[in-house]
């Protein structure tokens, strides 16, 4: 486990990540990919709005809005991490995507098992299960390092042992069928314009505990509860990247969700004691990380 840097407050340790909203260029054919590919369900479609997840409380909102286009160096969304409950599950997830020749990139992270693509128009998405039980990883001294249960040295991204994923699979498992209900966002990594100063706002105003900041990757995570993290924060698209474009694809904002209405008060304190502009909105308080990435505080969403 990575070590952590505390202020004298940190955001409560029970708090999750919720909902990621995107504006999208077309909302059919977004919809059609994450039933097909992902396996989300659509809960509702209303206009140019539409919200899907398993079953349950929205994961993913989807806004269309017309002649947008995708931009490269700027900030915004790295990807959105769909965290499933089990190996067992991800096996089945990842067996989707092979099932519909879809290209991703199956990746062992030691601690998580997990395979990267992008959607249709360039959102990144990662599909990941907890596997603390084959190894570890710390980050600390600028250093990013992952190590096996047995004590050997990991780059923390090799190449996932598909046969053993799929090992988990039992006869009668059904590729076409849904995610199960207990899937949700697992963590966010946004593109930054500065690792640190984001660092700063999201431990510093927000109150995440910082797990820990690799220069040399020009990476850092942030967490609540001892999480390895709920955000992922880089500049691997420049530093200094400027917000996207009012045309752009992408991340309109990601959710924070706080357990009680007192961890929430205590975060919307602090940012107003750090006299960041905010907007009261139906699903939230709104603001802006230094980067202009769109960030909601609110309570668990209703099931």
């Amino acid at each position: 486990m990575s070590q952590t840097q505390n202020t004298d407050f940190s955001i409560h340790p029970k708090t999750m990540m919720g909902l990621i909203s995107l504006t999208v260029a077309s909302l059919e054919n977004q919809i059609a990919f994450y039933k097909q590919a992902i396996g989300l369900k659509l809960h509702w479609q209303a206009g140019n709005k539409a919200g899907l997840g398993a079953g349950e409380a929205d994961l993913l909102r989807l806004t269309e809005a017309p002649n947008l286009k995708k931009y490269q160096g700027v900030t915004g969304l790295y990807h959105v991490a769909f965290l499933f409950p089990n190996q067992r599950e991800l096996a089945r997830a990842v067996g989707r995507l092979f099932s519909l020749k879809y290209p991703n990139a199956p990746t062992d992270h030691i601690m998580t098992k997990t395979t990267y693509l992008d959607d249709l128009e360039g959102n990144g998405i990662e599909l990941y299960a907890e596997s603390p039980e084959d190894g570890t990883w710390t980050m600390k001294d600028g250093k990013f390092d992952t190590y096996r249960k047995d004590g050997s040295w990991s780059n923390g991204r090799e190449a996932l042992d598909i046969d053993a994923l799929f090992s988990h699979m039992v006869e009668g498992d059904e590729l076409d069928l849904p995610v199960p209900s207990q899937t949700r966002v697992g963590h966010v990594h946004l593109h930054v314009r500065d690792v640190q100063e984001a660092v700063d706002f999201y431990h510093g105003v927000i109150g995440f505990d910082v797990m820990g900041v690799a220069k040399p990757f020009r990476m850092g995570f942030v967490s609540a509860g001892g999480y390895h993290h709920h955000l992922g924060l880089n500049t691997w698209q420049g530093e200094g990247a400027p917000p996207p474009p009012a045309d752009a694809v992408g991340l309109n904002y990601f959710t924070v969700e706080l357990p009680t209405q007192k961890a929430l008060d205590e975060v919307v304190a602090r940012v107003d004691s750090a006299d960041i502009a905010s907007n009261q909105t139906e699903d939230g308080l709104l603001i802006y990380d230094p980067s202009q990435n769109g960030l909601i505080l609110t309570l668990p969403a209703k099931k």
